[in-house]
Order: structure tokens, then C-alpha cells, then sequence
């Protein structure tokens, strides 16, 4: 009896050790490396929600090409993304975005200018993706794609999120006053 517990005991902490040394995949990269060089250098937080949001944008943009069944030119940077790809991207680059403004906005020693600036854009950005997305979620019901279409209603939501946020922190800093005191 007692060898039978041994060998159970044995087994399960080899199962757990393999499971601890399989080294877990890791995650596709949502970004290119010129996406990446650029928001590296882009130190000011209003730059740097641009072209993050440019890059969601952008990704938008070519979904909706490859849905209507335009394909990528060769070396374009999005060539060998999947449009399930550029939609996780999407979701992720938005994520990002919030984090940055939320870390801006919860430091009393950033920029508010600036921060109320990067929420004006990423207010402004995510009332023209809701409309993109609704094409895009359309699309996806039309090509029977039900991952994209989960993908796409996932987007809608971070979306909303990300376009309530900005508009309650541009609320509270709504940035430069037009009136002036004597």
C-alpha cells in the first residue's frame, strides 16, 4: 500500500514540475515594431494615445478591407495579421490607451493639458470606431465569422467604456479655460 501512495505522490509532482517548466506561449504581438519604435519615443502622453489610437484605427480599417475581400499589399505592416488578430489588437491597443490615461489621471503631477487633450482624442476616436464597428460587426454576420463577430461585440464594449471614461475625465479637466481673470 505504502509503494502505491509513493508512486501516486511521484506522479502527481512530476505532472505538477512539467506543467511548471512548459513555457507558456506567449502572446502574439498586438503591435508592429514600428508601432512599438514610435510610442517609445512618444514620451508626452497626448502623443502617445494618438498614435495608439491611430494604430487601432488603423487595424479597423483593414479588417473591413479584408472582409470585403481586399487583400493586404506586400510588406504592408498588418500582411500577415488574421482579421481575428487585428481585432484582439484593437481590443488590446484600446485597453492600453485607458491604462495610460488612467495612470495620467490618477498622478497629480501630469500634464492636465496635455491629459485633457489625449481624452478630447480618445473621446473623439471612439464615437467614430463605434459606428466602424457596427459595420464591421454586420460584416462578420454576413461571412458567418463567429469569432470575429465576438471579437467585434467585445470592441463595441471596450469602446463604450474607453468614450465614457474620456468623457467623465474631460469633465473634471476639461482643459484650457477661453475666460481669463483680472
Amino acid at each position: 500500500m505504502k509503494a502505491v501512495v509513493q508512486r501516486i505522490c511521484l506522479s502527481v509532482l512530476a505532472c505538477g514540475i512539467s506543467c511548471i517548466g512548459m513555457p507558456l506561449l506567449p502572446a502574439k504581438e498586438f503591435l508592429t515594431p514600428k508601432e512599438i519604435e514610435k510610442i517609445q519615443e512618444a514620451q508626452e502622453l497626448d502623443k502617445r494615445v494618438k498614435l495608439y489610437l491611430d494604430a487601432a484605427a488603423l487595424r479597423l480599417k483593414t479588417v473591413e478591407e479584408r472582409f470585403r475581400g481586399q487583400e493586404s499589399n506586400p510588406g504592408d505592416p498588418l500582411e500577415f495579421f488574421s482579421i481575428e488578430e487585428m481585432l484582439e489588437g484593437y481590443c488590446r491597443i484600446v485597453r492600453s490607451v485607458m491604462f495610460n490615461v488612467d495612470d495620467s489621471f490618477q498622478n497629480p503631477a501630469s500634464d492636465r493639458e496635455k491629459l485633457s487633450k489625449a481624452l478630447k482624442n480618445l473621446k473623439d476616436t471612439t464615437e467614430k470606431a463605434s459606428k466602424d464597428l457596427q459595420v464591421l460587426k454586420r460584416l462578420a454576420e454576413e461571412k458567418k465569422n463567429e469569432e470575429a463577430w465576438n471579437l467585434v461585440s467585445r470592441g463595441i464594449e471596450i469602446t463604450g467604456g474607453a468614450r465614457e471614461g474620456a468623457e467623465t475625465g474631460l469633465a473634471r479637466f476639461p482643459g484650457k479655460s477661453k475666460t481669463k481673470t483680472k
